[in-house]
């Protein structure tokens, strides 16, 4: 096992780490109700591609930690953790940045006027169902687990590896499936950006 990296104080990480989440959660629910009218020049939607990159490299680096921990590497398992840490990191600022210009896209808006006719919703039949169930899970669960993730992380740094372990069981896969479900969403979206 490792050396602690921090000085365990509960009280103090509970407390960032809450406000942090708050902060994080409360900043992407108010992007929904603001659109920045700038022209920078490019196309914006280049965000929602680095954003699909950055959570598939994410999946990558959650599938090489849980290798390197399996094989009992665990400062590789850091390293990696750490790399999708900063990488959630570029993420958010990415995501940001993508709904601050770009606005909402409407699955099946084919003639990008903002609104999905029956003949749009009828084009792609029951694909829609299943875009928007992804989109559900993977919007709900990318609210609920950065205090998780960043618990875990907390337990893994001030050498609580016990901690760590237990709440990585549930941790990883709900990360792992939001990094996944990310790129298959932009997939499923990206033919309606305007």
């Amino acid at each position: 096992m490792l050396e602690a990296s921090l000085k365990k104080n509960d009280k103090k990480a509970y407390v960032l780490i809450g406000i942090f989440s708050i902060i994080v959660f409360a900043v992407v629910v108010l992007l929904g109700k603001f659109k920045l009218e700038i022209d920078l020049g490019f196309n914006v939607h280049i965000f929602a591609t680095i954003n699909a990159i950055v959570n598939a490299l994410i999946a990558v680096l959650l599938v090489l930690a849980l290798v390197a921990v399996k094989k009992g590497n665990y400062l590789l398992h850091k390293k990696f953790m750490m790399a999708a840490l900063v990488m959630s990191i570029v993420f958010l600022v990415s995501y940001i940045a993508h709904h601050l210009l770009a606005g909402e896209a409407k699955f099946g808006d084919s003639n990008h006027d903002g609104i999905v006719s029956d003949d749009e919703k009828l084009a792609v039949g029951n694909i829609r169902v299943v875009y928007y169930l992804i989109l559900a899970t993977h919007i709900f669960l990318a609210a609920v687990i950065l205090p998780f993730i960043l618990f875990t992380a907390y337990r893994a740094l001030i050498g609580e590896f016990s901690l760590h372990k237990k709440l990585a069981r549930i941790t990883w896969p709900l990360w792992f499936y939001v990094a996944v479900t990310g790129p298959i969403v932009y997939l499923m979206i990206s033919p309606y950006y305007h």
